[in-house]
Order: C-alpha cells, then sequence, then structure tokens
C-alpha cells in the first residue's frame, strides 16, 4: 500500500517554494558508507542542479537515504522528476559499472526482476520518495535544523559539525573553503519568501 502511495505523489512545482527532498536506497539498504560513492553522489547533484537550474541550500547523506533543499533558479527550472532522475540515473549507473567491474556480490542483491525474463538494477528505492514544499523562513530554518541533526539523532557522530557529509559547515563557517567532495551550494535569494 506505502509502495503506491509514494509512487504517485504529487509534486507542486511552484518557482517561489524551497522543496524539501528525500530519496532512499534500495530496500533501505545502507548502501551510502562508501567515500569514493558519496562524491559520486555529489558530483551527480551539482551536475543536476546546474542542469535544471536549482540551487541546493542544504543537504545530508545518511548511510540508507538522502535529504536535500533545492530551490529552482528560475520559471525556466526543470521540474523535480526531472531534477531527481538526473541525480539518480547517472550516479546508478556509475555505482552498476563499479559493481561490474569488481565482481561484487552487491550486484545481486541489487537487481530486480521486473517480469519474466527482464531485469534491472536497483540502487534507489523506486518512487518519488518524499517531496514538500517550503514557503516561509521558519519551516525552511527546521527542515535545515532537522536534515544536519539527522546523523547525531542516528548516533553516526556526536555533534552536527563531525559528520563530513551534510551542508552543516558551511552554515557554521559559511566563509571556509568549499570542500570538492560535496555537491556546490547556493545560498537563497535575498527576499525569496515575499516573491510568493
Amino acid at each position: 500500500m506505502m509502495d503506491d502511495h509514494r509512487k504517485t505523489v504529487k509534486h507542486y512545482d511552484e518557482c517561489s517554494d524551497v522543496h524539501e527532498l528525500t530519496f532512499s536506497c534500495h530496500r533501505r539498504i545502507p548502501l551510502l558508507t562508501n567515500d569514493l560513492w558519496k562524491q559520486l553522489l555529489a558530483e551527480a547533484i551539482t551536475s543536476a542542479t546546474d542542469l535544471h537550474q536549482y540551487r541546493l541550500i542544504a543537504f545530508v547523506f545518511m548511510p540508507e537515504h538522502v535529504d536535500l533543499l533545492v530551490y529552482p533558479e528560475s520559471r525556466d527550472s526543470g521540474s523535480i522528476p526531472d531534477l531527481l532522475k538526473a541525480i539518480k540515473r547517472p550516479f546508478s549507473f556509475r555505482i552498476k559499472e563499479i559493481l561490474v567491474q569488481n565482481r561484487s556480490t552487491l550486484l545481486d542483491k541489487l537487481t530486480v526482476q521486473q517480469r519474466p525474463g527482464k531485469t534491472s538494477f536497483r540502487f534507489w528505492l523506486e518512487g518519488p520518495g518524499y517531496d514538500r514544499n517550503i514557503t516561509d523562513p521558519a519551516t525552511l530554518e527546521a527542515a535545515i535544523d532537522y536534515i544536519h541533526n539527522n546523523p547525531v539523532k542516528r548516533n553516526l557522530c556526536s555533534r552536527v559539525s563531525d559528520w563530513k557529509w551534510s551542508s552543516v559547515r558551511h552554515f557554521l563557517l559559511p566563509d571556509a573553503a568549499f570542500d570538492p567532495d560535496l555537491p556546490a551550494l547556493k545560498k537563497l535569494p535575498i527576499g525569496w519568501s515575499s516573491r510568493r
């Protein structure tokens, strides 16, 4: 029942809204534990946000899911489903190549039977994931705090600043050097919440 709902989530692509997106690994397996894979995911996110004209405001990579806060840069920005596809597909393709090259047994766990005689590689849980439109600064601040605190709540680190795979350092130290392992962040335009 839940899977049917996840496949039919309606995305409201309002050009003045921040989108809080969450998407999970196949079967919620903790696949994002490898630094190389997280670097490849960061590259895919930067490429997709550039291609579809979105600003990445905040993020966290958890072992079995990803949280992103994105904002469309213009009315010509791509749709949320197109953005997600541009993140997930090239990343999944690259991971499959790595698994095949290394003859990994994980490849079998991530290969699903679609129908008799047809299999498919699945890094990501099928469906669009979670998408919430954020329209006001207080909700945005709460969403940023929530995703940054996720690793602490899960006992992956003791302080939010200890988790490399999030945007928290960008918020705590905005003048710090850019970490090339992470996706590129952009600030919201001044007065974004008054554009509604």
